[in-house]
């Protein structure tokens, strides 16, 4: 017999509250930064998905990679009847996890977005008879409560978007999500490595400009919701590696000096030329760090998986 909830722990109106705030606190802040949240609307969604696609960007394909040689032994380390997933999106990736996963009862989806959600449950329930799925629209970056469900649980983390966090923002989470699990429950992370720099600028600045217009949607995502009247013509995409940080920062330069309005939240940004306005950092990983971060969060990392290039990391890890 198959199931379907549905949860929302997100009020109707959190998504505009969030947009207002982050772009006030972000415009009027120094340097001046939006955050990558912003990027996925439905527009930024299908640019991301073609993004995934280019022979530049390798993390969704060395992750992919990954996940069907190992998620067998994945299956053996955790034994879990219950697999939760945050910012699970389309689910795509986690089939074969799922798949491979034999003591699988119920799959816990956690996204903002309710029609991805339902969409990618519905799937899942018609491919996957005897499997319910609990969907919870709730903002992962907050504080959880996750449904009652059968253990042990493995909790996934995919896509090395935990990247996409600053080093404090990162310590906050994994403590969150270690509040989550009890003994016997795991964490499974992905993880960009750290590499040479030509091939993390491309990652982020493709030759086809896919991820330039990506970039640019945020701002499509301000004029709509806040009646704001950026010109994305008027900014340069950039992707820029930080080695002091180890982390790639995704900016967008203003081509001119400029005045931005944004009515909603009545405010007025100016822009020098030249001047850059930050919308994501994506840190890159090494063993000794993840390992380190996870242990300050009370987690022993106790699996550690690459792709055959090395560029990407699956770990495992458990309350200790």
């Amino acid at each position: 017999m198959t199931s379907l909830h549905v949860t929302r722990t997100l009020p109707e109106d959190a998504t505009d509250a969030a947009l207002r705030a982050d772009v006030r606190r972000g415009l009027t802040s120094t340097p001046k930064t939006l955050p990558p949240k912003w990027f996925y609307d439905a527009r930024g969604s299908e640019l991301f998905e073609r993004i995934t696609e280019l022979p530049e960007y390798y993390p969704t394909r060395a992750e992919r990679e990954i996940l069907l040689a190992r998620a067998g032994e994945i299956a053996a380390a955790t034994g879990a009847r219950t697999l939760v997933e945050l910012g699970s999106g389309s689910s795509e990736k986690t089939r074969h996890l799922i798949d491979a996963l034999t003591a699988l009862r119920v799959y816990v989806p956690v996204d903002v977005s309710e029609s991805a959600l339902t969409q990618a449950a519905r799937a899942l329930i018609e491919e996957r008879p005897g499997l319910a799925v609990h969907a919870l629209i709730a903002d992962f970056t907050a504080d959880l409560t996750l449904p009652s469900t059968p253990g042990p649980r493995l909790l996934a983390f995919l896509g090395g978007t935990i990247g996409n966090l600053l080093p404090a923002e990162r310590a906050a989470f994994l403590a969150s999500v270690r509040r989550l699990l009890s003994p016997g429950d795991t964490l499974l992370l992905g993880t960009d490595l750290v590499k040479d720099e030509r091939t993390l600028v491309h990652a982020y600045d493709d030759a086809a400009g896919v991820t330039a217009e990506f970039d640019k949607n945020v701002l499509a995502v301000v004029n709509r919701e806040l009646g704001a009247d950026f010109d994305p013509a008027a900014f340069d995409h950039l992707a820029v590696w930080d080695a002091r940080h180890e982390w790639i920062e995704m900016r967008l330069r203003a081509r001119t000096a400029q005045t931005v309005k944004v009515p909603a939240l009545d405010l007025a940004v100016d822009f020098a030329a030249g001047e850059e306005l930050r919308t994501e950092v994506s840190a890159k990983f090494r063993k000794s760090g993840v390992m380190a971060e996870v242990a300050a969060a009370g987690l022993e990392l106790t699996h550690w998986w690459t792709d055959t290039a090395g560029r990407f990391a699956l770990s495992l890890s458990t309350v200790r």
